[in-house]
């Protein structure tokens, strides 16, 4: 049986490649870029206008003059405008192309318009330059603006839009599907008989990949090894992974390790020593292709298992970086005597003075699902020691 560190280092050295694919950039948003994005031109391209105001030869300006005749507007979007007079001005708006002959721009706070005539209230520090935005002074043509890797969010959209790229090329999202098993089971829809229960986890488990814009199809089979066997057959033909739930511990209808075996699934582990999610199962086919995560059926233990190892596993395959947990200091103690890593639901809360308190949530067990409701993390404390006092600083596992 695997330790948690354990679990996580074989997770990392089995990762899972995924190819590239060309999107519209206006649909690429949460994808991760596959390519460099350049400069076109100078950022800003031209000596751009940063307040509106008036443009002006600075040397008229040192020399102690206060009035100057108002020549032109120069308007954003317009060619530019030669200053023709070195003692005159041109009005100008923000994001204009600066007058060519002008060096500075006085802020129409510091300045009345009247008649045709600007005249200046002068603050001590005026200088040559002020209020313009140099070309090339935020990059240079040719210049790195988004690297391969960049995880697209909508400043980087518009980065990309800047540039005239009109498509973008980025990872492929895995194809996932989601598997549930068990006789027990029913679909919402229908009405349970008093020895069922509506299925829930296939659909937390759903809703959780939406998370990460991935659509997983939802699938469910009964404790039959001939379609159980049938149905994986067929998901692992059509999808990149497998997110299972149920059918992995000790029971005698806990067929999914056989059928994943018989299916050509090489398991990389099955059990890690934590509490809850002790059974969890990961593996891979041989070619590397595809990889499948059998998730105990308690649903506590299937949200947790989900978070704490697919969620980031699917994270770093799709070019992202995974969240790390937060750390927050137990409001109250935690006493677990097993040798074991163990997970408990908490609620987070960040206090006036900068301070992130975890507060755990008693509940009823692994089947509790109701419980975390309540909560917004899972804190994992560590085997040993047994005792963990209020102010103990934990990691905490962010769900939902």
């Amino acid at each position: 049986m695997l330790t948690v560190a354990d679990a996580d280092q074989l997770l990392a050295t089995h990762g899972l490649t995924l190819s590239t694919e060309t999107v519209p950039f206006a649909e690429a948003r949460g994808r991760v870029l596959a390519e460099t994005i350049l400069a076109d031109r100078d950022f800003p391209p031209f000596d751009r206008v940063a307040m509106d105001g008036i443009a002006i030869q600075f040397t008229a300006l040192a020399d102690g003059q206060t009035t100057y005749p108002v020549l032109a507007v120069q308007r954003a979007g317009e060619p530019i405008q030669p200053l023709s007079d070195p003692r005159g001005c041109i009005e100008v708006m923000t994001g204009a192309v600066l007058p060519s002959g002008a060096d500075a721009v006085i802020r129409y706070e510091d300045l009345s318009i009247t008649d045709g005539i600007a005249t200046l209230t002068i603050p001590a520090d005026m200088v040559r330059g002020q209020n313009i935005h140099r070309q090339g002074t935020d990059r240079r043509t040719f210049d790195v603006l988004l690297p391969a890797g960049t995880v697209l969010r909508p400043v980087e959209l518009a980065v990309v839009a800047s540039v005239g790229q009109t498509s973008v090329s980025v990872l492929k999202r895995p194809r996932v599907a989601v598997v549930s098993t068990g006789d027990e089971l029913v679909d919402t829809h229908q009405t349970p008989l008093p020895h069922q229960i509506r299925q829930s986890n296939a659909y937390l488990l759903q809703a959780a990949l939406r998370d990460l814009s991935i659509d997983a199809s939802v699938h469910h089979f009964p404790d039959d090894i001939a379609t159980i066997t049938a149905g994986l057959s067929s998901l692992l033909a059509t999808n990149d992974v497998l997110v299972m739930t149920g059918g992995v511990s000790a029971g005698k209808a806990d067929f999914v390790p056989e059928v994943l075996g018989g299916l050509g699934i090489q398991r990389l582990f099955h059990k890690i020593e934590q509490r809850p999610g002790k059974p969890l199962w990961f593996g891979r086919s041989a070619d590397a292709q595809r990889v499948v995560f059998a998730l105990p059926g308690n649903p506590v233990s299937t949200t947790l298992c989900f978070y704490r190892y697919v969620r980031p596993y699917l994270q770093t395959a799709m070019g992202m970086s995974p969240e790390p947990p937060l750390f927050a200091q137990l409001a109250s103690p935690v006493t677990f005597k097993p040798q074991l890593t163990y997970f408990t639901p908490a609620r987070l809360e960040a206090t006036p003075d900068g301070q992130l308190l975890a507060n755990p949530l008693p509940g009823s067990g692994s089947g509790d699902f109701t419980n975390l409701t309540a909560a917004d993390a899972f804190l994992e404390l560590p085997a040993n020691p047994h005792e963990f006092p209020a102010g103990t600083l934990v990691a905490a596992w962010p769900i939902g």
